[in-house]
């Protein structure tokens, strides 16, 4: 009896790590044993039974029933962007993914969708950002789901998997330093070294701890949530790293064909969801308005007005690439971009590019002209740098092929462009109630909307409305 439950535990165990982490190495047995591609779209009915068998699961829609891996891969980046963005989102429209037996099924889906997007699209695309942070999202709600033994184990059977428990240098932590997954003031540090348990925490720092209960502190600066943070950004890295990993061999291995047909799928369920952001007359379920409009001089910041006038040797490339160029895209095609906090592209807002190429860019261009001297003359790369900074890697000009090969830049801060570009920054009253010249931008464009130049707002809206995608 004894080792029969020694059994039982032990498969438990394998379960629910290889729930959690997928890269572990329950996880990979799994994928060994079972992750053939060839009837990923064959129904299959052990799913279906552990999906009906979720507790709270919504069974009213079979659009939220996924009838194999395949669809169990694409239902997961749908979780993630209605629970992101969509006001309806309802949680009992995906219980089976908090359902730890789909372990299983889970785990391959996984698989399946990361190869998927890797082979479709660029590691550092939308698509890819959004199944980094599905999966980092996923582990910390799983977690909180766990019963609290059970909890408690995964975490220790985690974090031996990951890193080593006892006396972790902040070094090891280098590539969420360097990402920003994690910060260095996220975790408590001693002599170099990473403090997680209770024990080192109270050797460590008991004797200086007064007027407070040292285990009571332990728990308000550590406890579990450190561990559960470590541990769903250090998952978010591998399957970064796993996705440029096949990116990369995707060029010398051809893909299957299953592979191929679920990329579309997923890119598919994306726009979907993504234009919702948008919806009929700008606004939809994801709360938010995402509305390319016209460009109004009058409400750009002094920064940006001096930049393109034209700015002398010593700031025109930081002014035109970094500044003008994240400026300018945003403002014309995606101002609320900082309070919707959406991961979008370019193409999102103008699939055809054609605002990008024949408004931005020469907006961008000609101000490079207007420098003194003309910065592209001297500077012929910086062109290739600002195609860069707006999404497309490095190239002479942008193209769908391409979005993705970079990141698609924000406007730089008022505090940057202080100490950055200093001669630039000459502020009127209006800078002193905001930190971004983008906030400049939109504040300056609801005063104007909202003044009484009645001329002028007629201008704007109908412009407005002939520039909405």
């Amino acid at each position: 009896m004894a080792k029969f439950l020694s059994i039982v535990l032990l498969r438990l165990n394998m379960v629910i790590l290889s729930y959690l982490n997928p890269f572990s190495t329950e996880g990979e047995e799994i994928v060994r044993e079972q992750g053939s591609l060839d009837d990923v779209f064959e129904i299959n009915t052990d799913l279906l039974r552990i999906v009906m068998d979720s507790k709270s699961q919504n069974l009213s829609n079979d659009n939220y029933i996924p009838q194999n891996y395949a669809d169990l891969a694409v239902k997961r980046l749908e979780w993630y962007l209605r629970k992101k963005y969509d006001k309806k989102y309802d949680h009992n429209d995906y219980a089976f993914l908090l359902n730890p037996n789909i372990a299983q099924f889970d785990v391959i889906s996984f698989y399946i969708a990361a190869q998927a997007i890797a082979i479709k699209f660029n590691p550092n695309s939308r698509e890819s950002r959004l199944m980094i942070e599905c999966q980092g999202r996923l582990i910390e709600e799983r977690l909180e789901k766990l019963p609290p033994i059970n909890r408690k184990e995964s975490l220790n059977g985690l974090l031996n998997q990951i890193v080593t428990q006892d006396n972790i240098k902040w070094t090891s932590l280098g590539p969420l330093l360097d990402s920003k997954k994690i910060k260095l003031t996220d975790v408590i540090l001693d002599k170099g070294k990473v403090i997680l348990e209770k024990d080192d925490f109270l050797t460590r720092f008991e004797d200086k701890i007064i007027g407070r209960v040292p285990e009571k502190m332990y728990d308000l600066l550590i406890g579990d949530k450190i561990k559960e943070m470590i541990i769903s950004r250090m998952i978010m890295q591998y399957t970064e790293n796993y996705l440029k990993k096949v990116h990369e061999m995707a060029s010398t291995i051809e893909p299957h064909p299953a592979l191929l047909e679920i990329g579309e799928q997923i890119a598919v369920k994306i726009k979907e969801n993504m234009s919702y952001l948008s919806g009929p007359g700008g606004s939809g379920g994801f709360g938010g308005n995402i509305k390319a409009t016209a460009l109004q001089p009058n409400a750009f910041p002094p920064c940006i007005g001096k930049t393109i006038e034209g700015v002398g040797s010593g700031n025109r490339n930081d002014a035109i690439v970094l500044l003008l160029t994240s400026f300018a895209s945003y403002a014309r095609l995606y101002p609320s971009v900082f309070r919707n906090e959406s991961t979008t592209k370019i193409s999102d807002i103008d699939p055809d590019l054609k605002i990008t190429l024949n408004e931005i860019i020469p907006l961008i261009f000609q101000a490079a002209d207007n420098c003194n001297p003309p910065l592209f003359e001297d500077d012929p790369q910086e062109k290739l740098n600002v195609i860069a900074k707006l999404g497309f890697g490095v190239h002479k000009e942008p193209e769908l092929k391409n979005e993705g090969e970079s990141k698609w830049y924000t406007p730089m801060s008022c505090d940057k462009i202080k100490i950055h570009l200093s001669s630039l920054c000459k502020p009127d009253a209006t800078c002193k109630k905001i930190g971004n010249p983008l906030s400049y931008y939109n504040r300056k464009t609801w005063e104007l909307r909202n003044s009484g130049d009645n001329e002028d707002n007629a201008q704007t809206k109908e412009s407005s409305e002939d520039a909405q995608t």
